[in-house]
């Protein structure tokens, strides 16, 4: 029998519970894979949490994985056993094993490990369609990124650097300003300490900043409006300190005609051209070495609980990885 982590309610992290699972063979389009790697993401605590609600209990949670195939079913293309793949968006990542379509899984290329793919591809597929699509970034942008010393900060502030952007990080705490620093940015806040909007204004010379890619939400939905230049855009893809459940439309209006977007990766990798070309691209650029995925933190599969409280704590830097 193989093991995976499974939740029967909803809860804190000792909901989360180690158990034996019957995984089967697999269906036409489906294969088995043998997980070597498992990606630890913030959708992980919602679902969790319930604030993100689960197609039913109990559950296999975990969102992103990568492996290598055990066995096939018909009609599986040109994926064969030996191949190792990786995937996001498909709950049930955290368990030694499971079934999967194959239209959800993309090839790692030979220069990628393991651990990499799984600490990259819900958060790097992330960062690129921040990048490229909510609000495609030009050379001479300026952006800030609240937790920028996170997992898809980091992604995020690389790869806009290489956009041509200035980029304006936001952290809680010195030795992550030092590692945004390293990874992209130009200026970095100390939220805790200082005034963001303040901050940005005297970068920017008072003009404010293109865009604000904000993960926090509620706490940080203020600062990061006040922060922009008129016409400036929101794009709020995260609730890590709770959802935004009050913003008036009118305070956009108000604040310079700003535009506003909740995008979730679902919609961009929505099919498989989608999702190849964003996996190619994300794939393409640490191929390149001009962003490093920085896993800063690994966990035995088995202790996703800790994982999960020390997510939560903002404790993290950078990816964590749950090893099978």
């Amino acid at each position: 029998m193989s093991k995976a982590i499974r939740i029967h309610q909803t809860g804190g992290p000792e909901v989360l519970s180690w158990e034996e699972v019957d995984i089967g063979d697999p269906l036409a389009g489906q294969v088995r894979m043998r997980h070597t790697a498992v990606g630890l993401n913030f959708i992980d605590v919602y679902q969790r949490t319930g604030l993100y609600p689960l197609p039913g209990l109990p559950q296999t949670l975990g969102m992103e994985g990568a492996g290598v195939i055990t066995h096939i079913g018909e009609d599986t293309g040109d994926f064969s056993p030996g191949d190792r793949v990786a995937y996001a968006m498909d709950l049930g990542s955290y368990s030694e094993e499971r079934l999967i379509a194959t239209d959800r899984l993309v090839k790692i290329p030979e220069t990628i490990s393991d651990q990499t793919a799984a600490a990259m591809m819900l958060q790097g597929m992330t960062a690129r369609y921040l990048l490229k699509n909510s609000y495609p970034v030009r050379p001479g942008d300026t952006i800030l990124v609240m937790a920028a010393a996170g997992g898809v900060g980091l992604i995020l502030c690389q790869w806009a650097k290489f956009l041509g952007a200035r980029v304006i990080g936001c952290v809680g705490s010195a030795s992550k300003a030092y590692l945004a620093k390293a990874n992209g940015c130009d200026y970095v806040i100390l939220y805790k300490e200082e005034n963001i909007a303040e901050k940005v204004g005297e970068i920017t010379g008072g003009e404010g900043a293109s865009v604000s890619y904000d993960s926090i939400g509620k706490a940080t939905l203020e600062a990061s409006l006040d922060s922009l230049r008129p016409t400036g855009t929101l794009v709020s893809f995260g609730n890590a300190s709770g959802p935004v459940t009050d913003l008036n439309l009118g305070v956009l209006a108000a604040k310079g005609s700003l535009y506003v977007q909740r995008p979730t990766l679902a919609s961009y990798v929505r099919t498989r051209p989608l999702l190849q070309q964003c996996a190619d691209d994300l794939f393409n650029i640490v191929e390149t070495g001009m962003v490093n995925i920085n896993i800063g933190q690994t966990y035995p599969l088995a202790e996703t609980a800790r994982a999960q409280q020390e997510l939560e704590d903002r404790k993290t830097t950078g990816s964590s990885v749950l090893i099978p």
